[in-house]
């Protein structure tokens, strides 16, 4: 069930979604991070525990080296993250840091909103080059962009839609029901219904074929307390998919509740060749 939803998750996404994808999402889990393929856009979520992180790329030819500094808005936040670009241990500039206009940035993708420090773009030589980001007491959130070309495939796409809503949570202290507003987040829950009806319907006339003589292929199956109970197990499950982790499989069965409240019909129900529909 689960590689099936991911085919079919990242089918849909691939016809919806690739417009508004922007940066691919990482996670920084270490103070040393390796930057592979510096020009595809990324954007490194990252929480400073008393050291600065320092992102490291290796490249064996020209390129062009972008990057953006942003902290998680908020009000009361110390706007003094900084990141230091070097090439072969020589500065090349600095960005962000309390000296910097930090401005007001909202994310409509993510609908979340930052503090945008500010941006380094140019084309370098070969070469090694570094970018420690630190604050003055090494404590603050932020999220580093590097690279500006877009590329987002099936696994990048459904790592986004796993990703965010923990970002949301744990990054930007906000409850991930927001990413409902996004078009990644209703396009997800769409899709995913879309998936459950389709499956549904073709249980059901695969049952009506090989079974219609029988309580297995019949074409309703529950009575209207059975039908309360989908339709309440429906938005259980759909409320506690969007408030915690967006869980495609979580979504998908929540769509197939609603399709068995509407349709007066249970798989489970089928499957056993049961009944409790009124004569």
């Amino acid at each position: 069930m689960k590689s099936f939803l991911f085919v079919a998750l990242t089918f849909g996404f691939l016809l919806l979604s690739p417009p508004v994808l922007a940066h691919q999402p990482r996670v920084v889990e270490s103070n040393e991070i390796i930057v592979v393929d510096p020009d595809i856009s990324k954007a490194y979520y990252g929480t400073l525990t008393g050291e600065p992180h320092v992102y490291t790329i290796s490249a064996s030819e020209p390129f062009e080296l972008y990057v953006g500094i942003l902290m998680p808005y908020d009000e009361q936040v110390e706007k003094d993250v900084i990141a230091e670009i070097k090439r072969n241990g020589q500065l090349l500039a600095s960005i962000g840091g309390g000296d910097a206009q930090w401005e007001m940035m909202f994310e409509f993708f993510g609908q979340s909103s930052y503090w945008d420090g500010g941006e380094y773009k140019e084309g370098v030589d070969a070469g090694e080059y570094t970018i420690s980001v630190s604050s003055t007491y090494n404590d603050s959130k932020y999220s580093l962009a590097i690279g500006e070309t877009e590329a987002f495939d099936s696994i990048e796409t459904v790592n986004a839609l796993k990703l965010i809503p923990e970002l949301k949570r744990d990054f930007f202290n906000e409850s991930p029901i927001s990413f409902i507003k996004s078009p990644f987040g209703w396009g997800s829950i769409l899709i995913l219904y879309t998936i459950a009806f389709v499956v549904g319907f073709l249980y059901r006339t695969l049952l009506r074929m090989f079974a219609k003589n029988s309580v297995r292929g019949a074409q309703k199956n529950i009575g209207t307390f059975d039908r309360f109970v989908r339709f309440a197990i429906w938005i259980g499950l759909l409320f506690f998919a969007i408030l915690t982790t967006w869980s495609p499989v979580l979504l998908f069965f929540s769509g197939f509740a609603l399709f068995e409240a509407l349709f007066s019909w249970c798989g489970f129900y089928a499957a056993l060749g049961k009944t409790t529909c009124l004569k």
